[in-house]
């Protein structure tokens, strides 16, 4: 099969996103047990490395596609489109399809509203900052150093509160052969930057070759891929019952990528911006946050208003049902409908968004 086929792209494509994503957790763990052996303090070890290792595809992937576009290489409008459909599709994949999953998967939890204000708001205060920046179709300089400034001070924020997204580190151990393992890193990292690289080279290929939009591509194979990282950590979280890393690995990934990811990338080289990230894509991420908080806050209410209609049809056991439900919790009934809102999404993407510029 030659490389320059469409089956070796293809191939080229899937072993460069797996690539991607395992170099990018093995490094993650071993800086995490190297900043052990040095006594690094758990707060700094969550600020710096667990917070952002699980956004470390789309960050390296955005660091890549602005460097090609600063070097000439490949399409400018390509690379934009691909790179922020990656970024802001993974950020729509984890707050619907990932969290659906790790619900249907441990039967539900609690938010407490301690969390819901000091994370979901900001999540959808970032989206809103994002989509702002972007309406005239392009993100600049100025634009990546105002999102840079936001990160900056969100984690600032977070550093002097020791906010629980924060305090969960992990279970590694410290590391028993630093040298090796901070070479082991360093590895990674540049498999993670090459990756991203023959990544790009794959998907530029397909968009020449079968007219697909590169935030299309993005937005469905980049960001379900990119977003793995984030449900691997939330599931195994959950399992050992560290709600917070769970939580916060969801969350605060959503505020690293597009803050710290598009930032970046934009103070390199500024971005083309695609048509549906405008006017559905960023749109939808914000709709789908706010509905589910809106819903979190008040589905006692809500049950409340249903049980006095179930109690007109003289359905008491449905009534009873309805108001007992608890507020901050979501249940499987939740999580499916946020699977089916997810599916919802791509079907009106694919179907009124097709063409970027």
């Amino acid at each position: 099969m030659a490389v320059g086929s469409s089956g070796g792209y293809a191939v080229l494509g899937f072993v460069s996103m797996i690539s991607l994503v395992v170099a990018a957790e093995v490094v993650v763990q071993r800086v995490v047990r190297v900043a052990k052996y040095y006594g690094v303090s758990e707060a700094v070890i969550g600020l710096t490395v667990v917070s952002l290792g699980t956004s470390l595809p789309e960050i390296a992937a955005h660091v890549v596609a602005s460097l090609q576009i600063l070097l000439g290489v490949g399409n400018p409008w390509i690379l934009s489109a691909t790179v922020l459909g990656g970024n802001i599709g993974s950020d729509v994949v984890q707050q619907t399809l990932v969290l659906g999953l790790v619900v249907l998967l441990v039967g539900g939890f609690r938010f407490s509203y301690k969390f819901l204000l000091r994370g979901y708001v900001p999540m959808i205060g970032t989206t809103l900052l994002t989509l702002l920046l972007a309406w005239d179709r392009t993100l600049t300089r100025v634009d990546g150093l105002i999102l840079l400034t936001f990160f900056t001070s969100y984690t600032y924020v977070l550093y002097t509160t020791r906010s629980d997204i924060l305090q969960q580190q992990g279970t590694s151990p410290p590391s028993t052969t630093p040298r090796r393992d901070t070479v082991v890193s360093a590895i990674g990292l540049l498999v993670v930057l090459f990756a991203a690289h023959f990544l790009f080279r794959s998907v530029s290929f397909f968009v020449a070759r079968t007219g697909l939009e590169g935030s299309l591509i993005g937005v469905i194979v980049l960001g379900v891929g990119s977003a793995s990282p984030e449900m691997v950590t939330a599931i195994v979280g959950l399992r050992e019952g560290a709600e917070g890393l769970s939580l916060g690995t969801l969350i605060g990934s959503n505020i690293t990528n597009p803050l710290l990811g598009i930032g970046l990338g934009s103070l390199l080289s500024t971005y083309h911006v695609p048509t549906p990230l405008v006017y559905w894509d960023l749109p939808m991420e914000t709709v789908t946050a706010s509905i589910l908080l809106m819903y979190l806050l008040t589905k006692d209410d809500i049950g409340v208003v249903l049980g006095t209609v179930a109690e007109r049809f003289e359905r008491h056991t449905l009534q009873a049902r309805l108001e007992t439900i608890e507020e901050r919790h979501l249940g499987r009934v939740g999580a499916a409908l946020l699977i089916v809102l997810y599916f919802v999404y791509l079907l009106v993407r694919v179907s009124y968004f097709p063409e970027d510029f």
